[in-house]
């Protein structure tokens, strides 16, 4: 079969337990209409998955998914997905991140690699342009994913690439992450995927590039594209990252704060980029082909010998509001720690935050664990990777640490679906808070870029009526999208019509012509078959919902002077987003044509 220009048609499934490996042929209609990434992911997860399968068990199958783009051009393409059934919200997880692992991965000659299967001991899989060997990993078992890179290597020789986990996944964390060059799929617990599989990591190395359709129009259109990125439109990413958002945040009151029990937080300008970057030495790096340079790396005051830590809004708000955590250089050290371990901030952040109310609440005897306690924070990540006493149930994550603790506390554990909320107070961003509730991997700011309606003159973001469902649904599908191709979201300022740039660059890298009518069709279909995942894995109508804490019948509200969202106006939004994707009104697919070329 001739593949289109830009993919190998192929995706490479290995098997642990037999030590043998296969290939599966990708069909072209499938790559069209699941392009790659986290649509092509999907579409091996619906064929390879069993339904009901425990995602800890050797048959659930962990996926890492490349797209037409890897290898171009084209400003930040150089990224890969990572998929799998999540071990922490039980439904599907695709995580992505961005480094040379998707160009080299690519270049052994796959759209994707499966694995299955379970090893006997420690293992690292290699690749080495579609040569599949099976190396011990005894020596970088126990180690950080960045100490685990370099034994192996080390042992492996030159020009691999290689994703690891660091001992949160071999502890089965349910929110470890996979890590290459300081950079994660962070959420969902994929490390823990990898864990149980005795799998510490994957190498890879290869030399087969794919073709382009138009190489020398790409080319322009690549040139044309980096200048426009570093333009005004990503200029705030440029100058402070991610974090540039804390104050503003925090001023309009969405900035999550104590386990969301307020939005404001009284020392957020001691945590602000503005005054860290002050206070601290900073410097900038970029992901693998960008020209953006978002990333900023801050260094501690408190150890002589910082080698730096990436700040992200995300990290910033999980372990300092969120824990009442104001003292920076705790915030810093936090972050390092969870890179350390593999944990993923949010859900750890999360999950500490919800322990902490507990004992204020005096549903958990742990004296010394709360609001404001950075000497609590550190120690409490440090027991959390390693399963230690308190660390052994908040590595369960919010929901079954509060269905376990029981006595009410399941009514401020912030999570949908099991996955905890990100940094965005979803009382004061009711469009947002609407994409929570319906999203597939849970409440999740990449998948639903609702926010940005919130933000907008086009809604009332603390009152928002019908007129943001299709609203809500415009940025669920161009984040789709974007996750496919894959694309940096920071992007999306850059195009006038984001929907027809990314059709140009998939027509100048495949040959295939996409309308915007298409792309659209195209992202329904992404949306519906991890929708379809879901269901085949045991999703009730009911997990479309936030915690009791954001609904207007829950006392919390009387007391945090926070406005609550209206339970049956919420579920009426929620009925009109699952008719608006055609499904049933309780989302339920009966019939869709979107899912035809399975």
């Amino acid at each position: 079969m001739t593949s289109l220009p830009g993919y190998h048609g192929r995706c490479l499934k290995v098997d642990l337990s037999s030590r043998s490996y296969d290939v599966i042929e990708i069909p072209n209609e499938v790559l069209k209409s699941f392009i790659g990434g986290s649509g092509l992911g999907t579409w091996l997860l619906l064929e390879h998955c069993p339904d009901g399968v425990d995602p800890l068990a050797p048959e659930s199958p962990l996926i890492f998914a490349f797209s037409p783009l890897v290898g171009s051009p084209l400003t930040t393409s150089a990224k890969f997905a990572v998929l799998s059934k999540s071990p922490l919200t039980q439904r599907i997880n695709d995580s992505l991140s961005s480094s040379g692992f998707a160009i080299s991965g690519k270049k052994c000659g796959y759209d994707a690699i499966m694995i299955v299967g379970a090893a006997d001991s420690p293992t690292c899989i290699t690749v080495d342009d579609s040569a599949v060997h099976f190396e011990t990993a005894d020596d970088a078992w126990g180690k950080s994913s960045n100490d685990a890179e370099q034994i192996l290597s080390k042992q492996l020789g030159k020009g691999f690439r290689i994703a690891a986990i660091g001992p949160a996944g071999e502890n089965l964390v349910r929110y470890a992450t996979v890590s290459h060059d300081g950079r994660h799929a962070g959420r969902g617990g994929l490390g823990a995927v990898m864990g149980s599989k005795m799998l510490k990591a994957l190498a890879v190395r290869g030399t087969q590039q794919t073709q382009f359709a138009f190489p020398e129009e790409l080319t322009s259109y690549s040139r044309d594209l980096s200048k426009k990125s570093f333009g005004p439109a990503t200029a705030k990413y440029r100058e402070l990252g991610t974090v540039s958002n804390l104050l503003t945040f925090n001023r309009l009151g969405t900035l999550p704060t104590r386990n969301f029990q307020s939005g404001t937080f009284e020392n957020a300008e001691q945590l602000s980029p503005e005054v860290m970057s002050q206070t601290h030495e900073r410097t900038r790096k970029s992901c693998a082909a960008c020209t953006i340079g978002c990333e900023h790396i801050f260094h501690s005051t408190d150890r002589a010998d910082s080698t730096g830590v990436r700040m992200e809004y995300e990290n910033l708000f999980a372990l300092g509001p969120l824990c009442g955590v104001s003292d920076s250089n705790v915030v810093l050290e936090a972050s390092r720690i969870c890179d350390e371990f593999g944990l993923d901030t949010i859900s750890a952040g999360g999950s500490i935050a919800f322990a902490m109310e507990c004992v204020e609440r005096g549903l958990l005897d742990e004296p010394g664990l709360t609001f404001g306690s950075g000497e609590a924070l550190l120690s409490t990540l440090r027991k959390i990777g390693s399963r230690d006493g308190i660390g052994d149930l908040l590595a369960e994550g919010t929901r079954i640490a509060s269905q376990r603790i029981g006595q009410g506390a399941e009514a401020f554990a912030a999570h949908v679906k099991g996955l905890e909320l990100p940094g965005y107070e979803p009382r004061a961003l009711q469009t947002m808070a609407l994409g929570f509730a319906v999203g597939s991997r849970g409440a999740d700011h990449n998948r639903s870029g609702a926010y940005q309606v919130d933000f907008s003159d086009q809604v009332d973001r603390l009152n928002i009526d019908e007129t943001a469902v299709p609203l809500a649904i415009e940025t669920e599908d161009e984040a789709a999208l974007m996750d496919s191709l894959i694309l940096c979201k920071f992007l999306r300022g850059v195009f006038e019509d984001r929907f027809a740039a990314m059709g140009e660059m998939l027509r100048l890298v495949t040959g295939v012509e996409h309308s915007v009518d298409d792309l659209r069709d195209v992202a329904g279909r992404i949306v519906t078959a991890k929708k379809l995942f879901n269901i085949r894995q045991g999703w009730t109508p009911e997990e479309d919902i936030l915690p009791a804490r954001f609904m207007n019948d829950s006392l919390e509200n009387e007391t945090t002077g926070a406005s609550a969202l209206s339970r049956s106006k919420l579920a009426g939004l929620i009925t009109q987003y699952n008719l608006a994707r055609g499904w049933t009104k309780d989302g339920w697919i009966v019939e869709h044509d979107n899912i035809a070329a399975r």
